[in-house]
């Protein structure tokens, strides 16, 4: 079996060829990474055999399109975490770094982990993405701009002070219009076209939040049943998931989404410690559902007093059942993926 480790880069690509033994066999770079460059790559690999895999480094901004393109040939892909890909760079004999040796790492480390996900096309939680990160961007902008009407209502009048999460709602800015337009100067102005654009950034960011809901509700419905979970919450998690597919236990997600306790004792005392690792956009939507469950889930308050009893401080607690919510999402998402009609339970207890 020939590994082709790839390192993927905005204009070019580096492929390394090794046998078996991890013994380099050859080496190709694309002059662009178009798709008749892809195919290149393949038609270059057509030395080495039939008998092959390709290993790309899950970066997926840089290497979408060539995960595309090898997919559309009929070749196989494995996607190479960046940590496993420079543990293999560091233990190599080789000194410093390349794009040669980078690809050479992937293909290593390829080798080492034969469980590493395997690339697929792009289904609906790549569409899921797009949306809620767009949504994102509309909701930062907004935020942006009313901080700086904030400071130009200030300026006008330092009484003139709205209530925290006031200014995204129709009324509330048809209202601030009228007001200012008693007020005369380039500040009172400005603060006019401010009022304009958030309410434009407002109807934007409600109509793709319908169509995240649709869409959503229709390819989650299991998730979605979960107590705390809502429309923009289920779609961050399907999204940032990326198919639950790609993960081999409820143990490995939880890895990912940063909730599996980290060991820190020795001794007597056994004790963990909150894990910073893992992917940081799902871990705080488990923390939201958390703290909704917590206020008013009967299961999951049931849940937290039995830790409180066994001597957990409140953090502890909490961070328990951020790592059962993540057991109950995960079953939630293969109900979605593989059982679309299937109920499961959505208890913590």
């Amino acid at each position: 079996m020939v590994t082709l480790g790839i390192d993927a880069h905005k204009r070019t690509h580096t492929v390394v060829a090794v046998d078996e033994l991890g013994r380099q066999l050859g080496q190709k770079t694309t002059t662009a990474t178009t798709t008749a460059d892809h195919l290149g790559l393949v038609r270059w690999a057509d030395q080495f055999g039939p008998v092959r895999h390709w290993a790309v480094e899950d970066c997926r901004h840089l290497s979408r399109r060539l995960e595309r393109d090898l997919l559309g040939a009929g070749e196989r892909i494995v996607r190479v975490p960046p940590k496993l890909m420079a543990q293999a760079r560091d233990s190599a004999r080789t000194y410093g770094k390349s794009d040669p040796i980078d690809a050479l790492a992937v293909a290593r480390a390829a080798q080492r982990h034969r469980d590493l996900p395997v690339a697929q096309l792009d289904g609906p939680a790549r569409q899921v993405r797009l949306l809620v990160d767009h949504r994102d961007d509309l909701v930062a902008e907004r935020t942006r701009c009313i901080n700086r009407l904030r400071w130009h209502l200030h300026e006008l009048d330092p009484s003139w002070d709205p209530p925290a999460g006031s200014l995204n709602r129709y009324k509330n800015l048809d209202l601030l219009s009228a007001r200012l337009a008693g007020y005369q100067g380039m500040v009172a102005r400005l603060a006019t076209e401010i009022v304009t654009d958030i309410k434009a950034l407002t109807v934007r960011e409600r109509a793709l939040q319908g169509e995240i809901t649709a869409l959503v509700t229709s390819i989650a419905p299991t998730l979605l049943s979960v107590v705390g979970v809502g429309p923009i919450t289920a779609a961050k998690m399907v999204a940032e998931t990326a198919g639950v597919a790609r993960f081999r236990s409820k143990d490995a997600y939880a890895r990912h989404n940063g909730t599996a306790p980290i060991p820190v004792w020795s001794g007597n005392r056994e004790r963990h410690r909150l894990s910073r690792s893992g992917n940081r956009q799902l871990n705080a939507a488990l923390h939201r559902i958390a703290i909704t469950q917590m206020r008013c889930h009967p299961d999951a308050r049931d849940y937290l007093e039995r830790r409180h009893a066994m001597g957990n401080t409140k953090t502890e607690a909490l961070r328990a059942l951020k790592r059962r919510l993540s057991d109950v999402v995960y079953r939630a998402l293969l109900a979605d993926a593989y059982q679309p009609q299937a109920t499961i339970t959505t208890n913590v207890a």
